[in-house]
């Protein structure tokens, strides 16, 4: 079917729909509240159907550096997670908190200085998963953790000139009127300020205007609790260090019941007793607990059958069992019942009707309706899916042990693709996408969870969106919005200033960054002139305003990408985002004339 030509029709009526069309998007994310995905592909399909954008504009974000780097650091983060070689690192710089304030603290300042230095997109991207697994290793609600720190990178980002992609494209923009691009530290005298007031509001005002947003365990949870021990094993970093120090104490819905050292057995155990070769630690936990306790470098499961499966660990999965009356290890001992050898699985850990079973997982005595965590290879599941021995099998989700061997592979390659970038070697695209080849070629991740890794619903927000920048764009919808809001604004230069501040920041929430900067450039420039001031403060006012889009998911890429992890609304990021949008325009207005006069 032929799209409908509303240019013939009437020359006002494509901006006239797309701005229908944007406002029902706004619309629709702030009270649908789910399937954003959708709505923001809905809005270009729907552009390009009465023909407003061709299939070509419609889709051209599917094949845009900035998100195809997206899907791949998706795979480079979840390579960097697996090994365990983030979570090394995340546990040595964050800590424990001592309250949601330190904590949010913790998780601004060093992704905001490394922003500084490297691309904001790779920066979220490998600190969504680590802050998500810290803030539940500790309890923390990671709504209040994303969006700050979130904000602080992104702030971070306009230190320097390689910050953000939107400081260099005002840099090439300068250097075609000029001749001169910007100085790498050029923008660091506004950045920094900016950076310091960004951290105070985030503090102060995340206590109130963000959600807390915890996982709450509803009817179709499993509140079964599993016994299980665990061994330290003999060259554990863990060995010296306090129960406290390790992190085995307070962890969400695991409790230490006691160490068996030696046949000892030390009961309640007090947070300063220090941790010591062979040590077995006996725990009471739900599923997820356990599942994170199996990722703790140092620590193993304390059967030592676990090594005569097949396979490598690394390849192995947990899995829930319930045994059946038909059973042939009811009624006997898992050591007695051989269960290793006639499944090619080892049990590590047995929930029973809510009972703690105050013995070795070996002389448990099973009985029908007994749940057993196996730790199996994915065969496992597909032979006793179909077999009377069980009543239920399945996989536990994220629960493959980490390759601490690869930690350090997987850790050289993203120290070689943030360098590459950094120092301009190869594009930010390149360096992301060779980054994510290797780590899959040097098994640091399968091909299986590297596929698992891309978040589709993220890339579909962000690719639809170049498409709705286009149309806005492209019907001048862009430009009317501009010079009708600059026009109000009179002569004075600090009034101008703050108009062209509030259109580049009103266009960088509706599309990309760089369109917004490209689009108010042009026309900032020339009021300038006209002014008969200088241009600079212009410059450096588009430069914040079009990398500052806190009120909306859409004002910038990573926005977007803490939006599913963060279980955020669109009302949340007007209400914490609007207000800083207005601190760093007022700042911005008034510190830019006075770096750079008129």
């Amino acid at each position: 079917m032929p799209s409908i030509d509303l240019l013939s029709l009437d020359p006002r009526l494509p901006a006239i729909v797309t701005g229908s069309v944007v406002t029902v998007v706004i619309l629709l994310l702030l009270f649908l509240q789910r399937a954003p995905d959708l709505v923001m592909l809905g809005s270009v399909v729907v552009l390009m159907a009465v023909g407003i954008i061709t299939p070509d504009e419609a889709f051209k974000g599917m094949s845009n550096e900035g998100m195809l780097t997206v899907a791949a650091l998706f795979i480079v983060a979840a390579s960097v997670e697996r090994t365990g070689a983030l979570s090394l690192v995340v546990d040595r710089v964050l800590g424990r908190p001592t309250s949601i304030a330190s904590a949010q603290l913790r998780t601004m300042v060093g992704p905001g200085i490394l922003s500084a230095f490297m691309n904001n997109t790779p920066v979220v991207a490998l600190m969504v998963p680590a802050i998500r697994d810290w803030a539940k290793k500790h309890r923390l609600s990671v709504s209040k953790l994303l969006m700050p720190m979130n904000s602080a990178v992104v702030l971070g980002g306009l230190c320097t000139l390689i910050g953000t992609s939107t400081n260099v494209v005002v840099s090439g923009l300068v250097l075609e009127k000029t001749g001169k691009g910007l100085g790498m530290f050029q923008i660091t005298w506004l950045g920094i300020p900016l950076f310091a007031v960004g951290l105070v509001y985030l503090i102060v005002a995340s206590k109130r205007l963000l959600p807390d947003r915890r996982p709450v365990m509803s009817e179709y949870d499993d509140p079964r609790e599993y016994s299980l021990e665990m061994l330290v094993e003999e060259k554990s970093p863990l060995i010296g260090r306090t129960i406290e120090q390790a992190g085995l104490r307070g962890l969400d819905g695991l409790f230490l019941m006691e160490i068996d050292r030696g046949g000892h057995v030390i009961a309640a155990v007090p947070p300063t007793e220090r941790l010591e070769s062979q040590d077995r630690l006996v725990f009471v936990g739900v599923v997820d607990s356990v599942v994170e306790l199996q990722k703790i470098r140092g620590l193993r499961p304390a059967t030592d059958q676990v090594f005569e499966l097949d396979g490598p660990r690394a390849e192995r999965v947990l899995v829930e069992a319930v045994v059946s009356n038909t059973c042939p290890v009811v009624g006997r001992t898992i050591r007695q019942s051989r269960f290793r050898s006639t499944y090619n699985a080892v049990v590590i850990a047995v929930a029973r009707n809510g009972e703690r079973l105050n013995m070795k997982i070996g002389d448990v005595s099973l009985l029908p309706g007994d749940t057993v965590l196996v730790e199996a290879t994915p065969e496992f599941i597909e032979r006793q899916r179909t077999s009377r021995d069980f009543y239920l099998v399945s996989e536990i989700a994220g629960s493959t042990p980490p390759r601490h061997d690869y930690a350090w592979i997987a850790f050289t390659i993203l120290v070689a693709m943030v360098l590459a970038a950094t120092l301009e070697l190869v594009s930010m695209v390149t360096a992301a996408m060779a980054a994510a080849c290797l780590v899959v070629v040097s098994r640091c991740i399968s091909s299986n969870d590297a596929r698992k890794a891309i978040e589709w619903e993220s890339l579909i927000l962000i690719a639809s969106s170049f498409g709705l920048a286009r149309a806005i764009s492209k019907t001048g919808l862009a430009e009317s919005v501009a010079h009708c809001t600059i026009s109000l604004a009179g002569d004075h230069p600090y009034v101008v200033l703050a108009a062209i501040y509030f259109v580049a920041m009103l266009f960088t929430e509706l599309m990309s960054n760089n369109a917004a900067a490209v689009l108010v450039f042009p026309i900032a420039w020339q009021t300038a002139v006209n002014m008969n001031v200088s241009p600079m403060p212009f410059v450096f006012a588009i430069t914040v305003a079009a990398s500052c889009g806190f009120a909306t998911p859409m004002g910038y890429q990573t926005n977007l990408m803490i939006y599913g992890p963060g279980g955020y609304r669109f009302s949340d990021y007007m209400r914490f985002g609007g207000p800083l949008n207005l601190i760093v325009m007022a700042v911005t207005v008034f510190l830019a004339p006075l770096i750079w006069p008129f």
